[in-house]
């Protein structure tokens, strides 16, 4: 069960990057601007979930706030930042790079949270860096925006780890992705103002499936980790970048190429490399329920 649920939450994260990028291109009618799409799967998903508070009526406990709004701003950051790139550059090289998310949570994780990196997990950041370049291109001309934007979610994400390692254990998932995606809708729409546009039908589609995606992909990871240790788990995360490729493909023609291939491995190499490492340390990494995560 722990398997078909985290094979289905890399599906439908997958997903939410191409429908992102049908939304941000003129796929559904004008492009949307990304923090617009965001606001479109906040508010989407906090109402799916406001559903499932309402008919399960569970206990809530006092949450930590503080906690909650660093993880919804880094959150909310990184998955404009995914948004956006996605919309201009391939899903499956904009995929790839936000599995850089657990190494930057790795390294901020040692400011923050005062904890020790051994050899082996730098040597697991430095490959995992080092496939980046080659997605990224930096010897190549000028650097792609989009790839840029992947990173900054990357990075966005990464330390909105450090927030989910201190909410573990404290308060319920249930409860956590009610207030996270509360948060999320307000910031979301003090944001979206000065780009709001009507969107068409098609587009007013697209973001409600964008949010029941979203949330859809959050509840299948949270039962996939309930049901068996985050170092069996892990691994069938990365493979939302098959998806993103093949939806890619399929809807937009886009076939990955071979910097793509050499690229993507490496930086699951690298960070397949830290999950083993987490695992054999006794501390299975936490990944981020709001992006491919690693979030979802």
């Amino acid at each position: 069960m722990a398997v078909i649920f985290i094979l289905s939450a890399t599906a439908f994260i997958a997903a939410t990057t191409l429908i992102a990028k049908a939304l941000g291109t003129d796929v559904l009618g004008p492009a949307l601007h990304p923090l617009q799409v965001s606001h479109g799967r906040f508010l989407f998903a906090w109402i799916t979930i406001a559903c499932v508070v309402a008919v399960m009526r569970p206990a809530f406990v006092r949450p930590s706030w503080g906690l909650h709004i660093g993880r919804t701003v880094t959150g909310f950051t990184g998955v404009t930042c995914m948004f956006a790139a996605a919309a201009m550059i391939p899903l499956a090289d904009a995929t790839a790079i936000s599995f850089l998310n657990p190494v930057f949570g790795m390294i901020l994780a040692i400011p923050i949270l005062g904890e020790k990196v051994g050899k082996w997990r730098w040597l697991a950041a430095a490959i995992a860096f080092t496939g980046a370049l080659i997605l990224i291109r930096p010897g190549a001309g000028a650097i792609a925006p989009g790839a840029l934007l992947a990173l900054g979610a990357a990075m966005a994400l990464g330390l909105e780890l450090t927030f989910i390692k201190r909410l573990s254990g404290r308060e319920a998932p249930l409860q956590i992705l009610f207030i996270n995606n509360g948060l999320g809708v307000g910031i979301a729409t003090l944001a979206v103002v000065a780009f709001w546009q009507p969107p068409t039908m098609a587009q007013w589609a697209g973001l409600a499936g964008l949010g029941v995606v979203m949330a859809t992909a959050q509840a299948c990871f949270v039962n996939a980790m309930a049901r068996a240790d985050a170092s069996f788990v892990t691994p069938f995360s990365y493979l939302t970048l098959i998806f993103a490729a093949a939806y890619d493909f399929a809807i937009f023609g886009v076939a990955p190429t071979g910097l793509t291939y050499l690229g993507a491995a490496i930086i699951v190499a690298g960070a397949a490399l830290l999950a083993w490492r987490e695992a054999r340390a006794g501390k299975p990494p936490q990944a981020p329920i709001s992006a491919p995560q690693a979030q979802p």
